[in-house]
């Protein structure tokens, strides 16, 4: 059997995990649309983590960012996010996909489709 070997650069896994860990916590408390928006940006922030590993200082800095932000974001009471927080979150990341020059991975809301 053969075993992938993952390469990235320290505190890329950080954050990858970052990004799962989160994904797993708001699973319990979304569903329909809402937990459509959040797999989505986990698997933009996923991609975009690994995608700039090798690249500037400030690009790195803004995919941190963004992680951080939708990782942390709260503004519901209790621990799960709330509509407006993804929908916060999904801005920050589209403004990052934005600048990084990767319209690719513009996230569009599940319920503006």
């Amino acid at each position: 059997m053969a075993v992938e070997q993952r390469s990235f650069e320290p505190g890329t896994d950080v954050l990858i995990r970052k990004v799962d860990s989160h994904l797993a916590a708001v699973r319990a408390g979304l569903s329909g649309p809402e937990l459509e928006l959040a797999e989505e940006l986990a698997r933009v922030l996923r991609e975009l983590v690994v995608s700039t590993a090798q690249a500037s200082a400030a690009d790195r800095g803004q995919v941190r960012a963004a992680v951080h932000f939708f990782v942390l974001r709260r503004e519901s009471r209790g621990r799960l996010l709330s509509v407006r927080s993804l929908a916060a979150a999904q801005r920050v990341v589209n403004r990052v996909v934005r600048q990084l020059g990767r319209p690719d991975l513009l996230v569009e809301a599940p319920w503006g489709r």
